[in-house]
């Protein structure tokens, strides 16, 4: 089943907005049918596969995986292919009732998978459930904020964890965090907030649009060192990127001189837009993340298709995509600081041109929206090809944020 399967994510989020792991859902072109346990044993197998590593175990660190689970997925053998600390199944709470579903969740429980609960009454809830999950799902109600806030009181004082879901507002986000919830799920992030510390171009960002309004010039060399040693902090970053996994070098670059001899200007461009959007001060960490997965996604999606270059335009293009919001400034004033290529403005102000559609792909699959079949039908590119470049991506973001 992993050929007709798309994984989807969201998100999942700490009060601070820092980016804690993802919840992971499976969506196919035919919903009405359901996945049987060896339909669900091949897609853990496959997600397993992409995300472990012999030498270095699990690939996204310290990040938690929450799978949307049925009681088919508990007797799945490819779940246990999984890294138990730090997998989290998602259960309806009318799944506990189930004496042979019980005895499944206390297995996999002792193996160390998390548990989490959904559809629960925290107002009659039994504590005797509380033995058999790690998390409990909950909803904020604005309308009976008292209640709720003696209730989640009550929750904390237990081992059980709360993540919430249906935070509509940065408003019901604050007061979630305030009433101690752990985590939160959901699209929240992409909405823009206002941020009085982040009022448009920094000196940093600036001294980054040079730079890349110069590459595109095709400028002498010893010009762009001119500009980069301007800004100590700004120089010692970029090099840490060029010498990163991500180009895969064999020798350390020393110089910006010596990045431009071994691999060109067009590299740079792409490395310096990445740059541009860690520089913003006061962005939410999340949106960050999201923008750089999008890039890579987007990039790994393109590459079989099209040149190098191309590809790389695809990764600025996804970067990009969310410059706006990391910036707090309008696309119109983001797309006139810099000039880009005709096909990457074509891809951020309507998904259209030769990026358009792969930048679309990469957007619809953080958002479950129902297009990412036909985007990826449209694009020739099948399930398991989608899926490898989305979890890839994920990866690849993760190993940048340590940078």
């Amino acid at each position: 089943m992993n050929e007709v399967n798309f994984i989807v994510r969201e998100p999942l989020l700490d009060p601070k907005q820092r980016v804690i792991g993802f919840q992971l859902s499976w969506q196919n072109s035919n919903q009405a049918v359901d996945l049987t346990s060896t339909d669900l044993s091949s897609l853990m197998e496959f997600v397993a596969e992409q995300l472990h590593d012999e030498e270095s175990g699990f690939l996204l660190g310290d990040s938690i995986l929450f799978l949307e689970a049925v009681p088919e997925l508990l007797q799945a053998e490819g779940l246990k292919l999984l890294s138990p600390k730090h997998t989290v199944l998602i259960l309806s709470k009318q799944n506990f009732t189930n004496g042979a579903t019980l005895e499944l969740i206390k297995e996999l429980r002792e193996l160390g998978f998390g548990i989490c609960m959904r559809g629960a009454d925290l107002s009659t809830l039994e504590r005797s459930f509380f033995s058999q999950i790690s998390y409990i799902e909950v909803e904020l109600n604005a309308g009976n904020f008292a209640a709720q806030a003696k209730m989640y009181a009550a929750l904390k004082q237990s081992d059980v964890r709360m993540v919430a879901r249906k935070v509509a507002t940065w408003q019901d986000f604050d007061a979630c965090a305030a009433l101690g919830l752990d985590s939160f799920v959901g699209k929240l992030h992409l909405m823009p907030r206002p941020n009085p510390s982040n009022k448009g171009l920094n000196s940093a960002q600036t001294t980054i649009l040079q730079l890349m309004e110069m590459i595109r010039k095709n400028a002498d060399v010893q010009q762009l060192e001119t500009v980069v040693k301007r800004d100590a902090a700004l120089a010692y970053k970029l090099l840490r990127y060029i010498n990163s996994a991500g180009f895969g070098l064999r020798t350390e670059v020393q110089s910006l001189k010596h990045a431009v001899t071994i691999l060109g200007y067009s590299p740079l461009y792409r490395w310096l837009s990445l740059l541009l959007a860690t520089a913003s001060t006061g962005s939410s960490p999340v949106l960050l993340e999201t923008a750089i997965v999008r890039g890579r996604f987007a990039e790994l999606l393109g590459q079989p298709f099209m040149s190098k270059t191309e590809a790389e335009n695809l990764f600025v293009a996804g970067m990009f995509s969310l410059l706006d919001r990391l910036l707090g400034i309008p696309m119109e004033e983001v797309l006139s600081s810099i000039q880009l290529p005709e096909a990457v403005v074509e891809a951020l102000i309507s998904r259209s041109g030769m990026y358009g559609p792969y930048l679309a792909l990469a957007e619809a699959c953080e958002l479950n929206s129902m297009l990412v079949g036909s985007l990826a039908e449209s694009l020739h590119i099948n399930p398991v090809d989608v899926n490898k470049a989305h979890l890839s991506a994920l990866v690849w973001a993760k190993n940048m944020s340590k940078i």
